[in-house]
């Protein structure tokens, strides 16, 4: 892609060094499969399935190629003569790793094309070694007249499709493109420190002193934003329960519900659609609550429970559906969160493999199935309880669209979403975040009162 001065620019990446290795591309070319064919996501990636010292490459090269899908295979399309075969989707899949590494990371030219092509003998297409070779030297050559090329169609040097950007400029006409720039740039890594354990003032220090740089979050009260991701194990006291891994959006829902239950200890809350459970534990550990968490998936469930155990706090987890009520035990809620199965179109930069795998029809299935989560949550809330909606999406048919319509058939609702914070801008009933680079999420939030 190309800024105002015509001059190339590229999303960023995190200079991975390459070790020179077959196995780590063999790897994450079978890790693309599933997500180039449209059949699976990135989700559980699992980079143990190479050597340790591989694995920091292994991630960039899987999240790398899906961040900037459209125009690989936009230019890899120039550099085939046809297609291969539906059954060489793991060779087409080489072939973008290779254009990738030659594009966006600094791994030496030479090893980029020789170490993919010679990948091809680990998957047992050795035939495919000379097809990528010739390929990849061919993008050395004319690499600047072939992205010149590609880059003419707006999806590819977005790096979205089109009817996300589409969606996007409707949404937001002012903001559509600087939003899908930042979509393109992987997101900061912003760790939540467990007031239980210190203010984040202190645990900024305990940092320093391990050598890691971070600075305070702007809106999230107990949110720190790393100058470099590390692994989870580097940071202080993480096994211990000191510290979690959560965007500073994210952290905003307990500032939201503050109001409803710091004068109430012991008050009852649920977190509907719970997993993987950051908010769960973040409202544990800012307030004495009686929590109940739910969520429909059993694996995801089980994700919540090892993450409380670690943090030491205690819920009521059920494995339930929240679109109905079998889980319940007839007891009214103080406070609701229902943060919904949405689109994810505000967390893309995490998750790149969402603009292959998302199609306009889920956007209509999921408004229909969050209308349907806030009719059956509303009733088990109290009167003068709260209800917090929540989404990591940008799109007002999940957001201010979905709010509009629910407040318009349930008389007895009303908005609180406060109007003087610092953080958002104002979206119908509710707030909207906008992804913004080295920050926070795109995210969306709707304080309701029941009256």
């Amino acid at each position: 892609m190309s800024d105002a001065s015509g001059k190339s620019r590229r999303p960023a990446s995190r200079g991975i060094e390459n070790d020179g290795g077959l196995a780590v591309r063999a790897a994450a070319a079978r890790a693309l499969v599933p997500v180039i064919t449209g059949k699976g996501s990135l989700t559980g990636l699992d980079d143990h399935q190479v050597v340790a010292r591989d694995r920091a490459l292994f991630k960039a090269l899987c999240y790398g190629v899906c961040r900037t899908l459209p125009r690989l295979e936009a230019l890899a399309g120039k550099l085939l003569v046809k297609p291969f075969k539906a059954r060489d989707a793991d060779v087409q899949a080489l072939l973008l790793l290779g254009i990738h590494q030659l594009l966006y990371l600094r791994v030496p030219a030479h090893a980029a094309v020789g170490e993919t092509a010679g990948a091809a003998r680990l998957i047992g297409k050795e035939w495919a070694t000379r097809v990528l070779n010739g390929c990849l030297r061919r993008l050395q050559r004319e690499s600047s007249a072939l992205q010149a090329e590609v880059d003419r169609d707006p999806t590819v040097a977005l790096l979205h499709p089109e009817w996300l950007l589409k969606a996007l400029r409707q949404a937001w006409p002012d903001d559509w493109r600087a939003l899908a720039e930042a979509n393109n740039v992987p997101g900061p890594m912003t760790l939540r420190v467990n007031r239980r354990h210190g203010d984040r003032e202190a645990y900024l220090g305990r940092l320093t002193a391990a050598g890691l740089e971070g600075r305070l979050c702007t809106h999230a009260p107990d949110g720190i934003t790393l100058e470099s991701p590390c692994d989870v194990f580097e940071l202080p006291g993480f096994d211990a329960g000191h510290v979690s891994v959560q965007d500073e959006a994210a952290q905003l829902a307990t500032v939201l519900l503050g109001p409803t239950l710091a004068p109430r200890p012991g008050a009852r809350v649920l977190d509907a659609c719970c997993a993987p459970g950051g908010k769960t534990a973040h409202l544990l550990e800012v307030f004495d609550i009686d929590m109940h968490a739910v969520d429909s998936d059993a694996e995801r469930l089980a994700r919540v429970e090892g993450a409380l155990e670690r943090l030491g706090l205690q819920a009521r987890l059920a494995h339930g559906d929240a679109t109905a009520r079998d889980w319940w035990d007839g007891t009214p809620f103080e406070a609701i969160l229902l943060d919904a199965p949405c689109s994810g179109s505000g967390v893309i930069r995490r998750h790149p493999d969402i603009k292959r795998l998302r199609r306009p029809s889920d956007i209509t299935a999921l408004a229909a199935l969050q209308a349907r989560l806030l009719d059956n949550l509303w009733p088990l809330l109290r009167p003068g309880g709260t209800l917090l909606y929540a989404t990591c999406s940008v799109l007002p048919e999940e957001n201010s669209e979905q709010i509009a319509a629910f407040l318009s058939r349930t008389p007895d609702a009303e908005s609180t979403t406060p109007r003087d914070v610092a953080w958002g801008r104002p979206a119908g009933a509710g707030r909207q975040l906008l992804p913004e680079a080295d920050s926070h999420d795109g995210f969306f939030y709707a304080r309701l009162r029941k009256t």
